[in-house]
């Protein structure tokens, strides 16, 4: 596959071209062209109170360190997509930062969508949660290769080091999710867009807007997961005990899943399936 020759091709680079690679976790893992696996970042509360009422997410320092010391993780997704809350991006890089910069994941912030609030918004959150120590941010419902191009000035922008296939020595790891029918259909320009580092499929979204038919779903994945490959970009899928191997044997490097009993089972079971 073009993306796994691709990045195996930057692993083999001189001693003194790998000194320059950047250090974050995931990254390194797919230099060396292996998936990565990682979760989302889990409350530290519950969903509801007592009456029903539904809570807001909670973070805590000593729970972000926790999650920064499992050996298992290479990647942190905090989903702030429903509302965005820099203090929730300070917590988890504090307690990141209690963990050696070798060791603890890289730290993704998925911000709410461009067509939400606009992209004036949507600029100020991107610079915002990258000044705040973010090692990636992750913008969904990319809708045209138009709002592709505005996503990916976000970061020129903020003069965010983006790693990408044009500059493998970046830091700053720019995804871009395809969630609607429209974007699906204008997925091969998105994925031609410059300057970005993943291409996503937000199947959950997607398979809603399809009118919650699975099939049509995962379909719509291996889509624009076949035109991450084609231009030599990782793609980021959910996965669970039950599909981890597919997903995998696929061809996706980002396996994300939620937090729960069997989780760092299910990763070791994707890691041996990944050789790793």
């Amino acid at each position: 596959m073009l993306a796994l020759a691709w990045l195996a091709g930057v692993a083999c680079t001189s001693p003194t071209e790998t000194a320059r690679l950047p250090a974050t976790p995931l990254i390194e893992v797919w230099t060396r062209g292996l998936p990565a696996f990682g979760v989302f970042v889990p409350s530290e509360q519950p969903r509801r109170d007592a009456d029903g009422n539904r809570l807001p997410p909670h973070y805590t320092l000593d729970g972000a360190e926790r999650l920064g010391r499992d050996p298992l993780l290479d990647y942190l997704f905090l989903n702030l997509e429903g509302a965005y809350d820099a203090s929730a991006v300070d917590t988890l890089v504090a307690g990141l930062a209690r963990v050696s910069a070798e060791e603890r994941p890289t730290l993704l912030v998925r911000i709410p969508p461009i067509e939400r609030e606009g992209e004036q918004a949507a600029r100020a959150r991107v610079h915002d949660a990258l000044t705040r120590g973010a090692d990636g941010i992750v913008l969904p419902h990319i809708r045209s290769p138009e709002e592709a191009r505005v996503a990916v000035r976000f970061f020129e922008e903020a003069e965010a080091d983006v790693w990408s296939p044009a500059n493998p020595n970046g830091r700053i790891i720019a995804m871009l999710m395809i969630e609607d029918p429209g974007a699906l259909e204008a997925a091969e320009a998105i994925a031609e867009t410059p300057g970005y580092s993943v291409l996503s499929c937000g199947i959950g979204s997607l398979t809603g807007a399809l009118g919650d038919d699975r099939d049509a779903g995962e379909t719509a994945a291996e889509v624009i997961l076949g035109h991450a490959t084609r231009v030599g970009m990782p793609s980021m899928m959910t996965a669970n005990r039950s599909n981890m191997a597919r997903r995998i044997e696929q061809g996706y490097l980002g396996l994300l899943l939620q937090m729960g009993d069997d989780t760092a089972e299910t990763i070791q079971l994707g890691r041996a399936a990944a050789g790793r």
